[in-house]
């Protein structure tokens, strides 16, 4: 298996730690708005990853996707619709739990909730101020990004431009009690109204960088293997999230593979929430079957940005029918010669060994349905169809068959996620 690694810029052989499961951290939504295409994209590639590593490799994956449960941008929406703020995050995430079990995306082995970890996450922001990386003013603590020589590398471009990006993702630089318009938030000091949780420094609340880490490194441990996300989390997040994540640990480096996943635009503009330019994968699953909308997205390879067409996924109509077509062949009055199926198993193989490349994986799969339904009469087709089941269904996590023949026990049982006690709110 090779993977590219967006910190060392190359694709690399990944192979297991030695009697570990592989690891993976996803960064997951922050919930106040729908599940929409790009969020599809993204972690349709990642529930392939792992489905992949597991059911052609026999490495197991023990994989974390957290909730961004307390943010700006929730306090920013329960303000707006005068709603709860974690009666609105409970809402938007019961809504994207739905919509990917909808979809087959297995659910991670934990699903943890920044809420859920801030005696955590205050106990690293203090072991980050005691090696004088961080300091703090006024009830909030920074990051020092002067003190990290390679603050940034993950993203690679000078520090205007990066000072850029950031301030165009939440940050804040006119901040007066920052030492440098780059440092980042790792704690920030409560604001009357807004909920806040006590600490060494005051009331406040986490930064959002810092409770990835803390969550990735609580489920995980101090190595991970794949660490991965939307391409537009490159920077600040994830180079944030190094840069404070492994001065803790005390082997190098806390992140064996960054992989991020190319950007799905609309209008020529990224697909944000902030934009409001969504295709929601709620409208698509009244008019599309899953199977359909998979297809559409696995013929995307996860590096390469790609716009949204609606046509383009009108077209996924016909190779799914195929697909659903090849694995309903019955018995058509016995078994004579058996199909060649020899080939496809490690085409679709090689295929996702190299990069995780899906569209060739999915024209593997297809030229074997086409294969299946094309076969004389006669022809025995069940082992082709068990190779079908492997790739296209346990794989790529096609239904293999209308969603309307899936039974509900089928469904993928999201878990809900972690989230902290109430209480703890003062």
């Amino acid at each position: 298996m090779r993977l590219y690694d967006s910190r060392r810029r190359r694709v690399e052989r990944l192979r297991p730690r030695p009697g570990e499961p592989i690891s993976m951290y996803v960064c997951g939504i922050t919930p106040y708005d729908t599940t929409h295409l790009g969020h599809a994209f993204t972690y349709a590639v990642f529930d392939v990853l792992a489905r992949h590593l597991e059911n052609v490799h026999g490495w197991p994956v023990r994989s974390v996707q957290n909730v961004t449960d307390i943010d700006d941008d929730v306090l920013k929406k329960a303000a707006e619709t005068g709603e709860d703020w974690r009666a609105l995050g409970l809402r938007w995430i019961d809504r994207f739990r739905a919509d990917l079990a909808a979809l087959n995306f297995r659910p991670p082995d934990a699903y943890p909730a920044a809420t859920a970890h801030i005696d955590r996450i205050v106990s690293d922001v203090q072991a980050l101020i005691d090696a004088g990386l961080a300091y703090e003013r006024q009830g909030s603590v920074y990051f020092e990004a002067a003190k990290d020589p390679q603050f940034g590398t993950l993203d690679g471009r000078p520090y205007a431009d990066l000072l850029s990006t950031a301030n165009e993702r939440g940050n804040r630089p006119d901040d007066p009690c920052k030492r440098d318009p780059i440092d980042f938030v790792l704690w920030q000091a409560g604001v009357s109204g807004e909920p806040a949780w006590q600490s060494p420094w005051g009331a406040g609340r986490p930064g959002w960088h810092i409770e990835c880490s803390a969550m990735a490194r609580a489920h995980l441990g101090d190595v991970v293997d794949i660490h991965g996300g939307g391409a537009d989390l490159l920077f600040p997040h994830h180079a944030c999230e190094i840069a404070q994540a492994e001065p803790l640990i005390t082997s190098r480096p806390w992140v064996r593979f960054w992989a991020h996943v190319a950007m799905v635009e609309k209008d020529g503009e990224k697909m944000s929430k902030s934009l409001g330019n969504l295709v929601r994968v709620d409208e698509l699953l009244k008019a599309h079957e899953p199977d359909s909308i998979r297809l559409y997205l696995l013929r995307h390879h996860y590096r390469t940005a790609w716009e949204w067409d609606a046509d383009r996924l009108e077209s996924t109509a016909a190779p799914m029918r195929t697909l659903h077509a090849a694995m309903a062949r019955g018995e058509d009055g016995g078994y004579g010669r058996e199909l060649d199926y020899t080939w496809a198993g490690p085409r679709f193989s090689r295929a996702l060994d190299d990069d995780l490349d899906t569209p060739a994986a999915v024209e593997a799969v297809l030229q074997l349905a086409d294969a299946i339904i094309e076969a004389p009469a006669r022809t025995d087709v069940r082992a082709a169809q068990d190779v079908l089941k492997a790739t296209a269904g346990n794989v790529l996590g096609l239904w293999l068959k209308p969603l309307e023949s899936v039974d509900r026990a089928e469904l993928p049982l999201w878990p809900p996620p972690i989230i902290g006690d109430p209480d703890l709110v003062v």
